[in-house]
This record gives structure tokens, C-alpha cells and sequence, in this order.
């Protein structure tokens, strides 16, 4: 019996490693490149703090900013405002500790039903379209497809992605920068940093019984050059 449990076991295994190599191969015959980023003619543009039509600046340019902080945002006229003032402020004053500093925030729209973008607006006018700049969505991508929209569009060496909802503290970026930089040196000048508030989870249980589902964890990114920028 043990014999030809061991043949089994044997087989079985040879079966699966021959199933892995299968897959791998099928896998990379039929991969294919990254699709080319499909936008609307309106998708093109976005408006500066003056309403008129600008072009959107592409990846593949030279960067032009240290930092793109990239805001999807579906229906969230309400909770924006305290995310954008926050990150803004934040911002503004690292600025003006250091001169040299030069950020961009992007809000995606993804076909919002409410004044998402008639909101972000107002932060282009306040802070000018240099800083601060909408891309309107013409329908509804889910968050993958706004998160690269923005990305296609940014201007920065590095690129944060943050939740329009405020779930995390903006200051924390520093944190995100840090753990970048202990990853160096970066192979291809490409490295990201996630963070995560998995330790907070028993706090963020407790706080969804209370509020009914409010604060669903979402993790942020900070990627150095991404998609081969220099």
C-alpha cells in the first residue's frame, strides 16, 4: 500500500508541476503590452482657473513636478472639500519650508452624478491650474480606470494615490516617502511604497459598528517613475 501511495503522491505531483509549466507558457505566448490609454476627445483637455481648455500633459514627458498626488472620485462633492483641504494645507506649508518643493493634485471624476467636479474646481481657481487640475471623465471608469487616467496625465517624479474620502491622515505621505527611500537603490528607477492601516483594524472594526460602514481601509500608493520615467 505504501508503495503505491508514494507512486500516487509522485504522479500527483508531476501532474501539477506539469500544469504550472502549461499555464506559464500559455501565459507568456499570449501576453500581450499595455493597452494604449483610451480617452474621449473631452478627456483630452482639462480647464484652467480662468474655464479655458488646456491640453493634458502626458507621462511620457519629462517630469516637471516633484510630486502628482492623483484624487479619484465618484460622487464625492460632500467629502472632497475635507480631503483637499487638508492635503492643500499640508502642501502649501511643505512649500513653504522648502521653496525648492513643487507638487500637483489631480482629481479624476469618474462620471460623477453629483458637483464632484464643480467642487474640485473651486481648488483650481483658489490655488491656479498649475497646482491644482480636474479631468472630467466622461463615464463612469471605476476607480482602476481613474487612478490611471490620472497617472497618464501627471507630471510628477513621484505619484501618490489618495482617497477622496480622507481615510488617511495626508501628513502620512512622509512616512510612504521614507519607506520609498530605504528601497533604493531602485532597480530600472522604479520602486513602490505601500502603506497600510492593517494595524488599526481591531480600532476600524469597532468604529464600523458604530458608524454603520464608514471607514473601509484603503491602502496608498506612492510609486517613484512609474512606466520607465526619468
Amino acid at each position: 500500500m505504501a508503495p503505491l501511495l508514494l507512486q500516487l503522491a509522485v504522479l500527483g505531483a508531476a501532474l501539477a508541476a506539469a500544469a504550472l509549466v502549461l499555464i506559464s507558457v500559455v501565459a507568456f505566448i499570449t501576453a500581450t503590452k499595455m493597452p494604449a490609454l483610451h480617452r474621449h476627445e473631452e478627456e483630452k483637455f482639462f480647464l484652467n482657473a480662468k474655464g479655458q481648455k488646456e491640453t493634458l500633459p502626458s507621462i511620457w514627458d519629462l517630469p516637471t513636478k516633484q510630486l502628482s498626488v492623483v484624487v479619484p472620485s465618484y460622487n464625492e462633492e460632500k467629502r472632497l472639500p475635507v480631503m483637499m483641504d487638508e492635503a492643500l494645507s499640508y502642501l502649501e506649508k511643505r512649500q513653504k519650508r522648502d521653496p525648492a518643493f513643487t507638487y500637483e493634485v489631480i482629481v479624476v471624476d469618474d462620471g460623477s452624478k453629483d458637483k464632484t467636479s464643480k467642487v474640485a474646481f473651486k481648488y483650481c481657481q483658489k490655488y491656479g491650474s498649475d497646482k491644482v487640475r480636474v479631468i472630467t471623465l466622461v463615464k463612469n471608469r471605476g476607480k482602476g480606470g481613474a487612478i490611471r487616467m490620472g497617472i497618464f496625465s501627471s507630471r510628477g517624479e513621484k505619484i501618490l494615490m489618495a482617497d477622496a474620502d480622507g481615510a488617511t491622515k495626508f501628513p502620512d505621505v512622509e512616512k510612504l516617502e521614507k519607506g520609498l527611500n530605504d528601497l533604493q537603490p531602485w532597480p530600472n528607477q522604479m520602486a513602490i511604497a505601500c502603506g497600510s492601516r492593517a494595524h488599526l483594524e481591531k480600532e476600524s472594526i469597532a468604529q464600523r459598528k458604530c458608524s454603520f460602514g464608514g471607514l473601509i481601509s484603503q491602502p496608498v500608493f506612492i510609486g517613484s517613475i512609474l512606466y520607465g520615467r526619468h
